[in-house]
């Protein structure tokens, strides 16, 4: 009497491989949600809500502009009048307003487009506006210009995007492909990974593309400091998550790492849970920083150093939690048979498709 259907004949029908497919479908699915959402739910209608701007000028007209542009703006603009140019441009300096409008004769506006361009874009069309009413063509001052390597301010934000995908898709591999090394072999690679990310980035902010035109040591140790978290934490992760890992890792460090950063809208743009976002995430903690080395004389760096500092430490508390799951499930494993060759051949065929599978998910999206 022949035997019946095994597992692998089941398996191997087309009925299992349907199922095979619709269940690995469920990750590029839920992905196309997931980003939809979020980058939809952030850029589709930016609006600014609160955008501080100073009026220049202490008189009884200075007084009387801001507050009607105050009572207009409908909570767009949160205006406040100081009492000279040099105090409104050290605002503007340590990122405490995003425009300064003078008054006069000749008016002038000052902004500092390295702080975001796209704020300054708006603040610059609400007050040609005010100037237009005054018959008066509107002087704009730029006080803290970008690199002419990035005219935009927005190369910073790419650069994010190409050191996150380097170091995501880094977990990957060491997650699927070094799945039986030693944790803390793995641990090693994944900092290696980091510098070489790292220095990619850094190689792309100077010499190649000129995002940055000086600060370029402390633009890369921020990069180190970024990817090493991500790397880190993933990595972690991959011990609990298995193959749900890719989307797990994509969701914290792409729909909602990229578009809380503020490198293309800040959050006075964006929807509040956003901007909440941006206080304490690792992606605004790199881009606010670089911006900060770079251009504003580091006003406001040790805040976001703690944040890359509290992801990374973030990475090695998940690697101390694997350890402990992995090094429970060793001890709780029965003494391993000696195996048949087929069924082992197998077992390594079905990881290591495994293993491909989630690879291509993380460098293919």
């Amino acid at each position: 009497m022949s035997a019946g259907p095994g597992p692998s004949a089941a398996a191997g029908s087309p009925a299992g491989a349907l199922r095979h497919v619709l269940s690995h479908l469920v990750t590029p699915l839920l992905m196309c949600i997931g980003m939809g959402l979020a980058y939809l739910g952030a850029f589709h209608a930016p609006e600014p809500h609160d955008l501080r701007v100073d009026v220049v000028g202490s008189g009884p007209s200075a007084q009387v502009l801001a507050q009607t542009l105050q009572d207009e703006g409908d909570g767009a603009l949160s205006v406040r009048t100081v009492a000279d140019r040099a105090t409104a441009a050290e605002h503007l300096r340590t990122q405490d307003s995003y425009g300064a409008y003078i008054p006069g004769k000749a008016p002038e506006l000052l902004v500092a487009s390295a702080s975001s361009d796209t704020s300054a874009t708006v603040v610059e069309k609400v007050f040609t506006q005010v100037a237009a009413g005054q018959d008066a063509p509107l002087k704009v001052t730029d006080t803290a210009p970008t690199a002419d390597g990035d005219p935009t301010g927005q190369g910073i934000f790419f650069l994010l995007v190409a050191v996150s995908i380097g170091s995501y898709a880094s977990v990957a591999v060491i997650g699927g492909a070094g799945a039986v090394l030693r944790l803390r072999v793995r641990a090693a690679l994944a900092l290696g990974a980091s510098l070489v990310v790292s220095t990619i980035g850094a190689v792309f902010a100077g010499p190649l593309f000129g995002l940055v035109d000086h600060g370029l040591a402390g633009l890369w140790a921020m990069a180190w400091l970024y990817s090493a978290g991500i790397l880190l934490i993933g990595v972690g992760l991959h011990t609990f998550l298995k193959r749900w890992t890719t989307l797990g890792v994509m969701v914290l460090f792409v729909m909602l790492n990229f578009t809380s950063s503020g490198g293309i809208f800040r959050p006075e743009l964006q929807p509040g849970f956003f901007g909440a976002l941006h206080s304490f995430w690792n992606g605004a903690g790199f881009v606010e920083g670089v911006r900060s080395h770079v251009y504003f004389g580091g006003h406001a760096l040790g805040g976001n150093l703690l944040v890359l500092a509290l992801w990374f430490a973030a990475g090695l508390a998940m690697l101390g939690l694997a350890g402990l799951a992995e090094r429970k499930r060793r001890s709780a494993a029965p003494l391993p048979a000696a195996p048949a060759a087929q069924p082992a051949a197998g077992h390594e065929a079905e990881e290591s498709a495994e293993e491909e599978e989630e690879m291509e998910e993380a460098v293919g999206v």
